[in-house]
C-alpha cells in the first residue's frame, strides 16, 4: 500500500523541509562506542530520509551536513567526517541520479579538500538536468557568512554601476544568496532535542515552522519524518496576517 501523507487531510504538505541532523555523538557515547560510529550510523539515517521525503512527495530537502564551526572540532573527527562525505559521494551518486535527485551543495567550498571539491562539483554536473527531487546538503556552511558574501556581492555590483541600492528588494537579496533558485523551507526540523537554529538558514528561515524532536539523528527514519510533518500539517502559517 502507498504511503499516505500525513498532511492529505489538513492542508498542503511542506514543499521543502530543512533538518539539522545532531546527535551522532551522544548516540555513539550512549552505546559506548567513539563518536565516529555514530556519524557512521548517521550517514544510513540520511538514506532513509531522502527516500522517505521523495516517497512523501517533498520537492526539496536541505541536509546541515557540516557546519562553519564544526571546523573547530578534533582534527581527527574532522578527518573522519570528509571519509564518510568521501564515500558517501562515491557510493550514492548513480543511484541519487537513476532515481531522479538533483544534487547542490552550499557552503564554503574552497575550505573543503580538493578531492571533495572535484566529487561534489561533478556530481552536481551529473545532476543537474533531474527534475524528481532536490537534495541540498550544506558543508562548511555558516548563515551569517552566507548572508555577509551575498551583501558583498551585492555592493560589489552597486560600486559597478550594475544594482541600484534604492531597487534592492527582498527578492533581489534571495537572489545573491546560495539558494538564490530554490524556495524558502516550510519546515525545518532539529533532531536530539536541542531547540536553536545553529547559523542554518537564517535568512531563509524566516517564515519555516520549526520542530525540535528528541529522536537523535542515527535513529531518524520514515516514521519520525512523518510525525514532523503532521506537526507542520497542524499549525496555521499566517506569514504575519490574520488567521
Amino acid at each position: 500500500m502507498d504511503a499516505v501523507s500525513p498532511c492529505a487531510i489538513v492542508q498542503t504538505p511542506p514543499r521543502h523541509i530543512a533538518i539539522i541532523m545532531d546527535g551522532n555523538g551522544r548516540w555513539a557515547k550512549a552505546r559506548g562506542l567513539p563518536r565516529t560510529a555514530g556519524h557512521r550510523r548517521g550517514v544510513e539515517a540520511v538514506r532513509r530520509t531522502v527516500k522517505a521525503a521523495i516517497a512523501d512527495g517533498i520537492r526539496y530537502l536541505t541536509l546541515y551536513g557540516f557546519s562553519s564551526e564544526n571546523w573547530n572540532r578534533p582534527a581527527s573527527e574532522v578527518r573522519e567526517l570528509m571519509e564518510l562525505l568521501r564515500y558517501y559521494l562515491h557510493s550514492e551518486i548513480a543511484e541519487l541520479h537513476e532515481q531522479g535527485v538533483r544534487l547542490r551543495f552550499i557552503g564554503d567550498r574552497p575550505r573543503l579538500p580538493a578531492d571533495i571539491i572535484a566529487q561534489i562539483d561533478h556530481a552536481e554536473r551529473r545532476t543537474a538536468g533531474n527534475t524528481v527531487f532536490t537534495l541540498v546538503i550544506a558543508l562548511s556552511y555558516g548563515g551569517r557568512d552566507e548572508i555577509l558574501a551575498a551583501a558583498r556581492r551585492m555592493a560589489a555590483r552597486a560600486a559597478q554601476g550594475d544594482l541600484d541600492p534604492d531597487a534592492i528588494g527582498q527578492e533581489e537579496f534571495s537572489r545573491h544568496l546560495l539558494t538564490g533558485d530554490i524556495p524558502d523551507p516550510d519546515l525545518v526540523i532539529r533532531t536530539s532535542g536541542e531547540q536553536r537554529l545553529s547559523n542554518f538558514l537564517l535568512w531563509q528561515s524566516a517564515y519555516a515552522e520549526l520542530v525540535f524532536t528528541k529522536c537523535l539523528w542515527p535513529d531518524f527514519d520514515a516514521e519520525t519524518l512523518r510525525a514532523a510533518v503532521s506537526e507542520y500539517c497542524q499549525r496555521e502559517r499566517r506569514f504575519g496576517a490574520v488567521g
